[in-house]
């Protein structure tokens, strides 16, 4: 493993205030939080902190917008070609964004470059060819009328986004809302706030209005939450911990009853059967796992191999785990940067004391790696049974969990044994088992000999504690919209 030592790259930090009603300020108060380099620890910047009150400032131009203006006179195909102009001046801007979201965000740069900023660019195209699609039916109802469905915007949307992929997790929340005719105000998690400042400039840019779409950075407990407690907003949508999404939902509740969509933790079960592709599903567990520094909702942290195949699994696992590159996110060798924040790095390592503590048989990893930033070697617990800590909780870093199991309905019953319902995954060569296990887990997706399979038309969510709602499809675009029954006598 390589001893990290990123130096950040020659890139201007070009916005750091509150984007409200298409200019750039300071927050009311005048408060300003640090952001840091998560490969270094050194701070970035400084950037404006809102809060409440300007929450207000941005829920007010928001509602304007709505109401009057450009906006809502504009057609449908007038605002796809908005949203086709937003995903050209991203990947216009592809390699300063990819630069600011390793700087911010420390995953390696050719990820962000190659996987981030092509998907999202790609999930505004998605959304852009919908937006003169939403429609409603007509409908034969009893008696002398005309019935049919209008499909209008929902109004003003607070939009929380989480910190592990920032400018996915935006378009994911921007496009459809966009799309639909709502107007936003997004609040960036305020780890990463750097390519959400940045493309909400690209938004004026592409032309939306001032006001359509507004960016306020700022921490959780106050700017995000006036955002779910705000009486003029319509709709809030959040991504990140179930914890939270408890708080955010029982806000919205308390305040006046908005509409909410959750996409919330997981703690997904991989499972893998004796007859699988062994080098695929090797590969496969691995990637499902390490990807993104471990730090993804859908995780497959859940390993489970049947027991015929589980010596010779895990140990070509460990193999591969033990020779990933972690170091510098700017080296076009690393494979793995940082952690996002020491918060989170000292979540992560906690959760590897606890495995041990608890007699889980660690095989690889559980270290530091270098002297400074937020590394941690890749870690893989063997022997790990259902009631450990480190397989019933989320644990979002580097840490993987292999759990034995004898057949398929033993298999099917502990993968569901979890609060949780995000995702799922089989690797087998007998369909019978593959559609078994799809039909029984209780996950808003289930992957089948593969992983991490992600499209904007493929909509994604989770059962149970795993949220609420999906996003990204046709499914995605029904969170933004009201249904409107009109019937005339004719």
């Amino acid at each position: 493993m390589a001893t990290a030592t990123a130096t950040p790259p020659d890139v201007e930090i070009k916005y750091n205030k509150c984007l409200i009603d298409g200019n750039w300020v300071d927050a009311v108060d005048g408060k300003t939080f640090e952001t840091p380099n998560p490969a270094t620890g050194e701070v970035l910047t400084r950037l404006a902190e809102g809060d409440a009150k300007d929450i207000d400032k941005a829920v007010s131009a928001a509602r304007k917008a709505f109401e009057t203006g450009k906006w809502p006179k504009m057609t449908a195909t007038q605002r796809g070609k908005l949203m086709y102009k937003l995903a050209d001046l991203i990947e216009e801007n592809r390699e300063e964004l990819a630069k600011l979201e390793t700087l911010d965000n420390g995953k390696p740069y050719k990820e962000a470059l190659n996987i981030d900023v092509p998907l999202t660019a790609a999930c505004y195209r998605y959304f852009a060819g919908w937006a003169d699609k939403i429609h409603g039916k007509t409908i034969p109802i009893n008696g002398p009328y005309f019935c049919y469905t209008r499909h209008e915007p929902v109004g003003v949307c607070g939009q929380i986004i989480p910190w592990n992929f920032p400018m996915l997790m935006q378009a994911w929340k921007w496009g459809p809302a966009l799309a639909a005719g709502n107007t936003v105000i997004l609040k960036p998690a305020e780890q990463t706030p750097l390519t959400a400042l940045f493309i909400g400039q690209l938004a004026l840019e592409a032309g939306y209005p001032a006001g359509v779409a507004n960016v306020v950075p700022g921490m959780g407990p106050t700017a995000g939450g006036a955002l779910a407690t705000h009486m003029d907003v319509d709709k809030v949508a959040f991504t990140g911990s179930t914890e939270v999404g408890h708080l955010v939902m029982a806000g919205a509740a308390k305040s006046n009853l908005k509409r909410v969509s959750l996409e919330l933790g997981g703690k997904s079960p991989n499972i893998v059967f004796a007859d699988a592709d062994i080098d695929a599903a090797v590969q496969g567990a691995y990637f499902a796992l390490f990807f993104n520094q471990g730090q993804c909702c859908c995780a497959g942290s859940r390993l489970f191999v049947e027991e015929s195949l589980h010596d010779e699994f895990t140990a070509r696992l460990v193999e591969i785990a033990k020779s990933r590159t972690v170091g510098d996110p700017f080296d076009a060798a690393t494979q793995q940067g940082p952690q996002v924040s020491l918060e989170q790095f000292d979540r992560v390592m906690g959760y590897i004391d606890k495995g041990k503590r608890e007699g889980a048989n660690m095989l690889c990893g559980g270290n530091r790696v270098g002297d400074r930033g937020y590394f941690i070697e890749p870690t893989v617990f063997d022997n790990v049974e259902d009631e450990m800590t480190i397989a019933k909780e989320e644990i979002f870093g580097p840490v993987m969990s292999v759990i034995k199991f004898k057949d398929i309905d033993e298999v099917a019953q502990r993968a569901n044994k979890t609060p949780y319902g995000l995702a799922a995954a089989v690797w087998t060569k007998d369909i019978e088992k593959a559609m078994r296990i799809s039909n029984s887990v209780r996950a808003g997706t289930v992957w089948v000999n593969c992983y991490d399979v992600f499209d904007a038309a493929a909509p994604f969510g989770g059962f149970k504690q795993s949220g609420i709602g999906r996003e990204l499809g046709e499914y995605g675009l029904e969170e933004y919209t009201e249904v409107k029954t009109v019937t005339i006598k004719v």
